[in-house]
Formats: C-alpha cells, structure tokens, sequence
C-alpha cells in the first residue's frame, strides 16, 4: 500500500489484499470510505441509500472471520454500491420511484449475495433514471440528478450513473450495475472507470419487479455488470460473480476462462459504427487503443462497420416497445414530472413500426437469430471488435428527453451498445485518456461467453494508457 494513498483510493484488489494480510480491518475500510461519502456525495449524488451501519456490521463479521481462521474471500472488506434496481435485503428497492420508496427487499439479489459472500460489502444504494426507463441522464424521481465528478455541465450517462460516479470519485472500489443497452458502458466511458457487460446467461441476476418475471425482450436484454477503476478489479469481480443459481435457470455453467486462440490475434475495429460520423477524440480514443493492442501483439485490422447493425437496431426497438405499450399508461404515470418523455419519444419515433400482432412480434424473434448468427460468424473471423462506446463526448444532461433531435442524436452515438446487448455479447469499456477536461473510452467486444478476451484486451489498453481515476468531483 502506497505511504500517501488513503485506502479509498487503492483498487478492490490491494484493498482486499491488506485486509487479507492484516494490514488493515475490514472495519477501518469501510470507515474511510463512509469519510470518503461524507465528504464528497452531497456534490455528486451518487450515493442514495447510505446503509453505513449495515456495512460497519457486514465488515466486522469479515474480521471475526479473518480472525477464527477462516478465508474471509477474494474481495474482503471490500465497499461497493449497488444500482436502485437490485435488491438488499432488508432496503427498499426503489427503482428511483416514489411508488416503491418502501419495497423493501426480503432477500439479497444473486449478484449482490455473489459478492457478499466473496467478502466484499454493501455500502449503498446507487442513483439511476425513474425505472430505468426515464433517460441515459442519472436523474430519479426520489433522488434527483446524480452529477458527473469530472464536470457537472455534461451527464454522468445512465442507467447505471449512480455507480459509476460514486467508483469514480472513490466512493466504492465496485458498483454493481445493470446493461440493457449500454447501461454500464455508458456512464463507465463517461466517468473514466472500466465497465463489464456479460454475455447473456453469464450472471445470475433477478430483475423481478414484484412476483412476476418480465417479458421476453426483458429477459434477454438486461444483464447485471459491474464498475470499477481498474480492469484487474473487473476480472475480480467477475470471477465471484459467474456462476448458476437456482433462482435463475437462465446462468449457465461456462468455464470462466476459454480455450487460447491463436496468436495474433485479430481484432476488427470500427471507428464509426452505423457511418453517422464520428467526434475527432472519440476516433483518437479508438486509434489510441488500436495502437496499445498492436504493441501487445495484436493484430488490429479496420473493417467499415459491424454485420447487420441497423436491422439489429430496428429489431430491438420495435420489441422493446412492443413490450412497452400495453402497460404504458401505468407506467408512464410511475415515472413522475417529465419521466415519461424518453420512452414516448421513442414510440413518436417508431411510428406505425410497432409490431401489431402476434405472428408479426414472433417474426421479430426469428431475426433476432439471424442477426446473432452473423455476428457469431463476424467474431469467428475477429475474436475481438474495438469500438467506440458513443461516437461524441459527454452530453448535457438531459439532451436525450429534450426534443426528438436530441433525442435521435444520442439514440445514434450509442448504437454500438444497443447492438452489442440486443445480440448478447460481452463487452468491456476501458479508459483511454482524457481530452479538454473529460474522459474518453473504448470497447471490446467479443464472442458469447469470452469475457476473458475482452478483458486480457482491456488490460493491454489500460497498461498502455493508464488509469484515470479516482478523481475529486470537479466544477
């Protein structure tokens, strides 16, 4: 442990390594995170529901255990947030909603029991758009906007906004979000941490909103993932995380780690998805992380675009809407003030697309498969694809509800994410640096259940370019 760096700021790893050696108590982390929140969070609104003296608890029962003999876990003592949408025990679950300010949860999550009993502790519940379903901007119902650390004029992204700003100032070492279409990659790019979205069936999850499971498109769609400052404490992560569960037949038992490929290996990149144009720092981030995977021996060869992208952006719109529109005059009144203008300006936007029958929603799942089957056959040829996360910088809050431009303008940097989660594959969102002020990043994406590659990927980037945060919150 660095003589000047403060326990907030190391990474999970060295955090649960000097709680495994003794250095220091699990107790003494979390009480200097619980400082690093005081003194930070009223300017960054990350954090919603501190659950300070449940953590003091949960952190003193890892030193009994340390202290009988007993492995206290990879992640011991290690603080981490956890998304609005996800259940801790005994704390409501809100979703950012005043409906469910007092649904409290009877039971932990998959993933937060995952990470639990690998040691690490829950430290708070994180921010995120009313529902999920209110914008990429972090703003809730009960909580308010959340603000991005490194400046409050441009969004901190969404959905899983909360937690990356609370990694990123030092709040928590790992936020535990959520990615349907992005979610984590998102605000990961725009914060200056790393973001994992797994291929669909790698995580346990549990994304039940009372006793019903969701829709299909729901089903498929939302994996949960975690953030963090360094792509070493991804693979931590996400190691304790895969697995089966009972409580979710849909987590599958794939080998964490693949077969080794041959080397070089290639790696499709594609600066400007969907051919919209590009921002000149996003295409320097891509050519930045181009240039660290050559020097660690890949071979990155340029291709103009990814298979099928927009057929796989029509597709997912019109069977998420699809979802959306029986239910829609309920919901929309759970959203609050303005939280349902997103959602409908994506129904203005499809028009008469809308599936209006049966036989017409089940054709939409047929080429669902098709348009996996040519990705499958593209990341056959490229085990890996480097992209842009969203092809301009960070946006003003709110720009993506404020008219149907706005609206269609993010819609169109995020493509890549949308495309990615509708396939379900996995994908990492790494730093590359930091341009006028503000954080950029790529991804690497790869085939189902590779997560591996895409995470010895990020490592050669983050190796090359370095890591950027924590950070102080910034004006």
């Amino acid at each position: 442990m660095g003589a000047q760096q403060a326990l907030w700021e190391l990474p999970a790893q060295a955090q649960a390594a000097a709680v495994r050696s003794g250095e220091v108590t699990a107790v003494e982390l979390v009480e200097r995170h619980l400082e690093r929140i005081a003194e930070v969070n009223p300017a960054v609104n990350a954090v919603t529901q501190l659950l300070a003296d449940r953590a003091r608890a949960s952190a003193a029962a890892v030193d009994r255990r340390r202290a009988a003999g007993e492995d206290p876990g990879p992640l011991a003592g290690v603080p981490f947030t956890v998304k609005e949408t996800t259940a801790v025990e005994g704390v409501p679950t809100t979703y950012g909603a005043e409906r469910f300010r007092h649904h409290v949860a009877r039971s932990d999550a998959p993933p937060v029991a995952r990470l639990r009993a690998a040691g690490a502790v829950p430290i708070g519940h994180s921010n995120m758009p009313t529902l999920i379903l209110a914008g990429v901007h972090t703003r809730s119902e009960l909580y308010g906007d959340t603000v991005n650390p490194w400046a409050s004029g441009v969004t901190p992204g969404g959905t899983s906004g909360g937690d990356a700003a609370a990694v990123a100032s030092g709040m928590a070492a790992i936020g535990l979000g959520n990615d349907s279409g992005g979610s984590v990659r998102l605000p990961a790019s725009f914060c200056g941490v790393a973001g994992l979205k797994p291929t669909y069936g790698r995580f346990p999850a549990d994304h039940r909103i009372g006793a019903e499971d969701p829709a299909l498109a729901t089903q498929v769609l939302v994996v949960d993932g975690p953030l963090a400052r360094t792509v070493g404490d991804l693979r931590l992560a996400y190691e304790v995380l895969a697995g089966t569960d009972p409580r979710d037949p849909r987590a599958v038992p794939v080998p964490l780690y693949g077969a080794q490929l041959p080397r070089p290996m290639k790696v499709a990149m594609v600066t400007d998805p969907g051919g919209a144009g590009v921002h000149p720092s996003v295409r320097k981030a891509v050519e930045d992380a181009a240039d660290a995977l050559r020097d660690a021996g890949y071979e990155v060869c340029e291709v103009p675009d990814v298979p099928r992208l927009d057929e796989a952006l029509e597709v997912y719109g019109r069977m998420t809407l699809a979802e959306f529109a029986p239910t829609w005059p309920v919901v929309r009144n759970l959203l609050g003030e303005e939280g349902h203008r997103y959602i409908e300006m994506s129904m203005e936007a499809a028009g008469d697309a809308l599936p209006k029958d049966v036989p017409e929603y089940l054709r939409l799942t047929g080429a669902r498969l098709g348009i996996q089957r040519a990705w499958a056959e593209f990341l056959d040829t490229y085990p890996l694809l480097l992209a842009p996360v969203f092809t301009e910088p960070p946006f003003e809050p709110g720009l993506e509800v404020r008219d149907q431009e706005g609206h269609a303008r993010v819609q169109r940097a995020m493509c890549l994410c949308t495309a990615t989660s509708f396939v379900g594959v996995p994908a990492v969102a790494v730093p590359t640096g930091v341009v006028a002020g503000l954080p950029y990043g790529v991804q690497l994406v790869g085939r189902a259940y590779r997560e591996d590659l895409c995470l010895e990927a990020a490592e050669a980037v983050e190796r090359r370019l370095g890591v950027i945060t924590p950070i102080d919150p910034r004006p």
